[in-house]
């Protein structure tokens, strides 16, 4: 398990621009900031990108939760999610509902 949570660029880019659309940019790039300091931070490697691209070819889901899934895989990390297309996938991705 590492240290500090992990999340992908991907996933991280996608938490941006939904702040920024709600409550622009500056308000997004300060959240990008803090979650930068608190997150160990996953730069998609070419193996990650085709894990994401089998994930998605094989259940329904966005291109970018499989990079989240690939990502808490891949760092053996249980991935925090409301997604129920995350949440009812494949048994052995380890998830925690953040709905309860």
């Amino acid at each position: 398990m590492p240290e500090r949570p992990v999340m992908s660029w991907i996933n991280l880019g996608e938490v941006a621009y939904v702040i920024e659309r709600v409550a622009g940019a500056q308000r997004a790039q300060r959240i990008v900031n803090q979650l930068k300091q608190q997150l160990t931070m996953d730069l998609p490697t070419p193996q990650r990108v085709l894990e994401a691209a089998a994930l998605k070819a094989n259940h329904a889901m966005a291109y970018a939760d499989a990079f989240a899934v690939a990502t808490a895989m891949a760092h053996g990390a249980t991935l925090l999610t409301g997604d129920p297309e995350i949440l009812h996938g494949d048994p052995s991705w380890s998830t925690e509902d953040l709905r309860a």
